[in-house]
């Protein structure tokens, strides 16, 4: 399969190898991403993002908890999260609409997990911003 988000792109390839041919294919199902020769990922990201999602209501009870320290907590996000949220990304090919969205995504899960932020000065609560969960 030759993928592109062009139209004509491998129309007009095919393939031999010793006596069998191998047609050109639209789609391509690999273990459980399906891969289009338009690279069409709108569908799989948002099949991830629902896995990723599963995932965290299935942990959530235990990142919830103040007990587990930060560490635990990223540890935990990485390890299981992450590897279910980020499962076949690498036959993706992102557009900067697409990453964002997968961006907030994580950003949103991390806030979740740290909650808010307590300002020692004023005694008021604020969400993390960005800079901030990323130096977690």
């Amino acid at each position: 399969m030759v993928i592109s988000r062009e139209q004509q792109a491998g129309q007009h390839h095919s393939m031999m190898k010793g006596d069998r041919f191998s047609e050109r294919v639209e789609q391509f199902k690999c273990f459980v991403t399906t891969l289009t020769n338009q690279n069409y990922v709108q569908e799989e990201i948002e099949s991830s993002l629902k896995s990723g999602n599963d995932c965290y209501h299935s942990v959530r009870n235990i990142l919830s908890f103040s007990l587990p320290s930060k560490n635990t907590k990223i540890k935990i996000h990485s390890s299981i999260i992450l590897s279910v949220f980020l499962y076949g990304c690498e036959t993706w090919s992102l557009t900067l609409m697409e990453e964002r969205k997968l961006r907030v995504f994580e950003n949103r899960l991390l806030r979740r997990i740290f909650g808010h932020e307590r300002d020692e000065m004023t005694g008021e609560w604020s969400k993390l911003h960005n800079e901030e969960l990323n130096d977690l």
